[in-house]
């Protein structure tokens, strides 16, 4: 039998920016609160963090008609089909559930940031903890889509709140469906409505009605998983596993893994290297 799939389908155009989806995110994850700069009336948060997995974004937006739109977005995990998270993890740490969820199992985390550097959505957060003996350690954190709600025949907390209808949860094709048909309903007033369900990461679980381009919304147009995570996770790692045997494996693992997903670090600092 195949495996059902299941989306969230978020309808930006019916977000009225109430934040609940936060407030029951930290409630049932049982997230600390934490002190945030004053970004204004809307947004609490800059994006996710370690401490909150779902952030209302707010953006204010000049249209083709030359007004002023203000746009609401429920920012949280994607869960892609092809998770680069998932391929450049070097512990395994990373996961897809039977629901088509992207989970991180915090026993095997190492903390070494791979999956922050490499995730085109920027959804995961290293988190600082600290051991009886006073030594630092990370793990690696992100919305789970409350898959623990899932595996008891629940709906994710931030969908069961959320007043407005704006987000809604199911079976894939069936979610697809009803986001197609509302960009059709919305075209007249958005132009630019657009089904958000970027292919390049074989398609996501939680899937947008964005009433303008991603970009406006801080997301990127086209993410792809890149080629040297797809070349580490389905090729080399397998055949250097078989030939070298998996601990000799592990220490070439974290090697290559350092020199192939740093580059984003290194983009950050100027495209300078600091080895």
């Amino acid at each position: 039998m195949a495996k059902k799939e299941y989306v969230k389908f978020v309808d930006v155009t019916k977000c009225d920016g109430c934040r609940a989806c936060m407030v029951a995110c930290k409630n049932w994850n049982d997230l600390p609160a934490e002190q945030t700069e004053f970004l204004g009336s809307s947004q609490s948060h800059a994006k996710t963090t370690a401490d909150t997995w779902n952030v209302l974004q707010f953006v204010e937006h000049e249209n083709s008609k030359g007004g002023l739109d203000y746009l609401f977005r429920h920012s949280s995990c994607f869960h892609c089909t092809d998770a680069a998270c998932e391929k450049v993890c070097p512990e395994n740490a990373i996961s897809y559930t039977e629901f088509g969820t992207v989970v991180i199992d915090h026993d095997k985390c190492v903390g070494c940031g791979y999956c922050v550097q490499n995730c085109p959505f920027e959804v995961i957060s290293l988190k600082e903890y600290k051991d009886k003996n006073g030594k630092e350690y990370r793990k690696a954190h992100k919305c789970t889509m409350c898959t623990d709600r899932l595996e008891e025949g629940l709906q994710p907390a931030c969908v069961t709140t959320c007043h407005t209808g704006a987000m809604e949860f199911g079976d894939k094709d069936a979610m697809i469906q009803k986001a197609e048909k509302r960009v059709q309903e919305i075209k007249d007033r958005y132009p630019n409505a657009q089904v958000y369900n970027p292919q390049g990461v074989g398609g996501t679980h939680t899937v947008y009605v964005l009433a303008e381009k991603p970009s406006v919304y801080g997301l990127p147009e086209n993410p792809k998983v890149p080629t040297s995570a797809v070349v580490w996770k389905d090729y080399a790692q397998p055949v250097g596993k078989l030939m070298l045997g998996a601990t000799t494996m592990a220490l070439v693992g974290a090697f290559v893994t350092n020199k192939f997903f740093s580059k984003k670090t290194e983009q950050e600092n100027g495209g300078e290297s600091h080895e």
